[in-house]
């Protein structure tokens, strides 16, 4: 089990992604600017980070976050991988998953990136 940090201005993207992720501690941002605020509270162990978003965009959201924790693990969640996906991984993101996307692809990238914790 994971710690998700979900951030995307679409609600039905946030709801799909939370069904998807069951079994995982979700949190949830509609926009950048919360994105970096809530990081800093959950301290999640990765992030799915959508590129076009109002108030921060994922591109800078992502470089504040990961001012904050380098080692913070950013996936990039967009429907414009071709174009922005090079954006976002630029900005340090570890992967790119591209919309729409599946609950296997989303859990794999998932388990390649969290390492579960030692009790």
């Amino acid at each position: 089990m994971a710690k998700v940090l979900v951030v995307d201005d679409d609600v039905t993207v946030r709801e799909v992604l939370k069904v998807m992720l069951n079994g995982h501690v979700i949190m949830e941002a509609s926009n950048g600017n919360d994105a970096v605020k809530y990081f800093k509270i959950f301290k999640p162990d990765v992030i799915l980070m959508d590129v076009m978003m109002p108030e921060m965009d994922g591109v800078e959201a992502t470089k504040k976050i990961l001012e904050l924790d380098p080692n913070a693990k950013v996936i990039a969640v967009t429907a414009f991988a071709s174009s922005k996906g090079d954006e976002m991984l630029g900005a340090g993101s570890i992967a790119v998953l591209e919309k729409p996307f599946t609950r296997r692809s989303i859990n794999e990238l998932i388990k390649k990136y969290v390492k579960p914790k030692k009790s």
